[in-house]
């Protein structure tokens, strides 16, 4: 699930210097779940932006931002609306305003800011567990990612400001090298721990990523992925 926090409805009023006539787009995904664009958040927009001088032209809740063709479908459903207003306010994460993006040439902005891609724990209690490295090594370390729970993605065990297991950046953190060897001698898989790491290879991704499927004769499948030239 992608996490991201509400911006400041003054850095949203001042984006929209100029501007009188906004259409709204909601997300009914990740947005929803974290509060920050679900139906709710929509509602508290159209309030906020009328308090401010605004005029909501439309509002949308689409079911998931991400999708860019139905993100089309929505706009050309919304067509009126669409072509009066002057901006388009997205609450939903990064990836959710770029679909907007792709369907107009009009201003587009979010309303949100993005954190990271999260783990659910309970209702609004969200946690960084991947960074999407594009290799993933889990199996090495108990399924405890180093790049990512280790403030210092150190690959080759703590570093030595570990305290009491505790994490050296945010001592109210636990360390993941901690949990990593409590995890491996769980599965009397110790010996994963004294194997030398080399430092991590970045080269598995590069931005702006992208991965196609393309069916071919005989239903064979071709996935191309994005990767930077070999000996860069």
């Amino acid at each position: 699930m992608i996490i991201a926090t509400k911006k400041p409805i003054e850095e949203i009023v001042k984006s929209l210097e100029g501007e009188t006539k906004v259409f709204i787009v909601g997300c009914g995904e990740c947005a929803t779940v974290t509060q920050t664009g679900g139906e709710k958040e929509l509602a508290e927009m159209v309030a906020h932006l009328e308090a401010a001088g605004k005029k909501v032209v439309g509002t949308d809740m689409v079911a998931a931002n991400c999708q860019e063709l139905d993100l089309k479908r929505v706009l050309r459903k919304h067509k009126e609306a669409a072509d009066e207003t002057q901006a388009f306010l997205v609450l939903s994460c990064g990836a959710g305003t770029q679909s907007v993006r792709a369907a107009t040439d009009k201003h587009v902005l979010p309303g949100t800011d993005t954190l990271f891609l999260g783990n659910v724990q309970r209702s609004m209690d969200f946690v960084e567990k991947c960074s999407m490295c594009g290799f993933c090594v889990l199996d090495d370390y108990g399924a405890i990612c180093p790049v990512t729970r280790c403030a210092k993605g150190l690959l080759n065990g703590p570093c030595g400001g570990m305290s009491h297991g505790n994490c050296e950046v945010d001592p109210e953190m636990d360390c993941a090298w901690v949990l990593i060897h409590e995890q491996l001698k769980k599965e009397g898989r110790e010996d994963k721990r004294t194997r030398t790491h080399a430092p991590k290879d970045w080269n598995a991704i590069a931005h702006p990523g992208k991965l196609v499927e393309r069916r071919q004769l005989g239903d064979e499948k071709i996935l191309k992925a994005a990767k930077k030239p070999e000996g860069e």
